[in-house]
């Protein structure tokens, strides 16, 4: 019987499913929404039992739609929304609380009050900054606020586990508590050299060694799935990234010095710097990028937009400036610039290079002649510009210049917003005929995990490439552009 490995990708608005054949082919996929939850301004949660609900359902459209059983299925790859922090009871699996969503910002203040004394130790450390972005300070809040929370600590029945470890969990009936290298390069708790969680750090955050999951590689053996009706018994689950990770796998950027940038909920642009680690002194991140079984840990440098493909939501949900996502491409081509017009997404804040978690959003430059089309032109250069940012950031820190990036998120497909971050980035864009490469990624790295593919090279051959975009702006307006744009992000960092 021919078997296949099914991806699952849990997103931060919903949860997508793949199944990928032995040859490299997607044969089925489904996608499913869930609610965004908002109790206060700035803070962002999930209900953990409406995100394993939407899997469920996305699971077995993508088996309906691929034609077959869930005994087809030999293992199962997962990635996910990173930092995104969920506490549950081990003993019955009982969920304490809705999972804080890596855009909350209610730990704006906690950071404020540890950044004189720990920035510095925290980033050597780590590699991250101390930001409310990250695992660690939402497990602090949660053991600070949640009476629940508290009790299970101390009767050490607590777990805690970004999105991975509780799909993991749930997959195996309890039976497999364990994380990989790239999500819990995420949390704020996790030695970058060792890839071991921080006695020192663990102390800071109130947290117990015993209420984390076991730090795994990224292709390894995680166990086997037990009670669940999309997949057999005998399947198994063999891979596990952070979605930005998972992405820069399955854009096969195996070499350092490759880069990529998923456009989704945010945009985030990852470099792979081999086995070193490089400390940024630009703002950017140092995090792991994946492990292969007992192979050396390969790492990367990162910097990410916390609001991309969500500037377009909020121009569709809360404006209502378009009834469709895709509407936004035919809407800003109506007009050949923004006409002085400068949207700055900062919705839930600045993230690289900047860091400012105070910071909003703000339109500015409108006038009596400001259509839709120009803020949708607007929104879809600052999602482009804010790359710019990163990048020059990033390019500062390895001392030279990229040369080309790789692209995938549901944007890439988006041919003017393409052509704008090739201006400005001023290299060449390469976009994959796959652009879901968050689930592809993960299906390489399970099917590595359980022998469908014996190594890199094989998997190398399996990627191809829809389409190249090559700068046409001319030096001179890309000057002005990258000047207005500069002002304009001055303005939200002096209001903050």
């Amino acid at each position: 019987m021919k078997k296949y490995i099914m991806s699952i990708d849990q997103g931060t608005t919903g949860s997508n499913v793949v199944i990928m054949d032995q040859g490299g082919s997607l044969v089925g996929a489904a996608d499913q929404d869930f609610p965004q939850i908002f109790p206060k301004p700035g803070w962002v949660e999930h209900n953990p039992e409406e995100i394993w609900q939407s899997i469920e359902t996305a699971a077995h459209q993508a088996l309906r739609k691929a034609g077959l059983q869930p005994d087809n299925i030999l293992t199962i790859g997962i990635t996910n929304q990173r930092e995104t922090v969920i506490a549950w009871r081990k003993s019955d699996s009982k969920i304490l609380y809705n999972a804080i969503v890596w855009q909350c910002r209610r730990t704006t203040e906690m950071c404020n009050k540890l950044k004189f004394k720990w920035s510095k130790k925290i980033k050597n450390k780590t590699g991250l900054v101390l930001d409310p972005y990250f695992s660690g300070t939402k497990m602090r809040w949660l053991i600070e606020n949640v009476p629940a929370v508290a009790n299970e600590l101390k009767n050490n029945d607590l777990a805690f586990g970004t999105i991975d470890t509780f799909i993991l969990w749930r997959l195996t009936g309890g039976k497999s508590y364990c994380t990989d290298v790239s999500n819990a390069s995420r949390t704020l708790l996790m030695n970058l050299k060792t890839a071991e969680w921080d006695e020192e750090l663990l102390k800071l955050f109130k947290v117990n060694r015993s209420c984390l999951p076991e730090i795994k590689s990224s292709a390894d053996n995680f166990g086997a799935v037990e009670g669940i009706s999309f997949v057999g018994s005998a399947t198994t689950v063999n891979g596990i990234a952070g979605d930005q990770q998972s992405a820069l796998f399955g854009q096969t950027c195996f070499k350092p010095g490759d880069s990529k940038c998923t456009f989704g909920t945010g945009s985030f642009i990852l470099m792979n710097t081999g086995t070193k680690i490089v400390k940024s002194r630009f703002g950017l991140l140092s995090t792991v990028a994946w492990r292969i079984k007992n192979q050396p840990l390969v790492y990367a440098i990162e910097g990410g937009a916390f609001i991309c493909g969500a500037a377009v939501g909020w121009l569709r949900d809360g404006m209502g400036f378009i009834t469709k996502s895709s509407e936004i491409e035919q809407l800003a081509s109506q007009v050949s610039s923004s006409d002085g017009v400068e949207f700055v997404p900062a919705l839930t804040g600045l993230g690289a290079p900047y860091w400012i978690a105070e910071a909003r959003g703000e339109i500015t430059g409108l006038t009596r002649g400001t259509t839709r089309a120009h803020v949708a032109r607007a929104t879809l250069e600052a999602m482009a510009l804010q790359n710019a940012d990163i990048l020059q950031a990033m390019q500062k820190d390895l001392k030279k210049k990229m040369k080309t990036l790789r692209v995938d998120g549901g944007a890439s497909e988006n041919n003017l917003l393409m052509q704008i971050q090739s201006d400005y980035l001023q290299c060449q864009v390469m976009r994959p005929k796959v652009v879901e490469t968050t689930a592809v990624g993960a299906a390489f790295l399970a099917g590595l995990g359980a022998g469908v593919w014996k190594d890199l090279t094989e998997i190398q051959k399996l990627s191809l490439v829809d389409r190249n975009f090559k700068p046409q702006i001319t030096a001179k307006k890309l000057k002005e552009r990258m000047i207005s744009w500069n002002k304009a992000i001055k303005k939200v960092k002096i209001i903050s």
